[in-house]
């Protein structure tokens, strides 16, 4: 038995739930143990931007913010259970990282 760990991380929360339960309903589907859909904390990037593009005025400021999300998802799984999980589409803003400990 292998385990795999996946990390996955995007900045659209609805699209990183639903790949995560993808991946969960394979392992379930062919009776892998599995840990997971740990939430990790949000990452968020803050961007203060000045309003006025002169220097007249007061200075005012739009905060501009993204967040990362991430989950991570541990499977202690057989090749076939592997090559399963590896076929699941992932849309362009979900990144996904999966490493393999022997």
């Amino acid at each position: 038995m292998q385990t795999a760990r996946i990390k996955l991380s995007s900045t659209d929360y609805k699209k990183l739930e639903e790949i995560c339960n993808k991946i969960l309903e394979v392992t379930e589907r062919t009776g892998a143990k599995h840990s997971g859909k740990i939430a990790l904390p949000t990452k968020k990037l803050i961007i203060p931007t000045r309003k006025s593009p002169c220097g007249g005025g007061t200075e005012t400021y739009e905060r501009w913010q993204m967040r990362i999300h991430k989950r991570l998802l541990d499977i202690q799984a057989d090749e076939r259970t592997l090559k399963r999980v590896m076929r699941v589409e992932i849309p362009e803003e979900v990144q996904l990282e999966i490493e393999i400990k022997a």
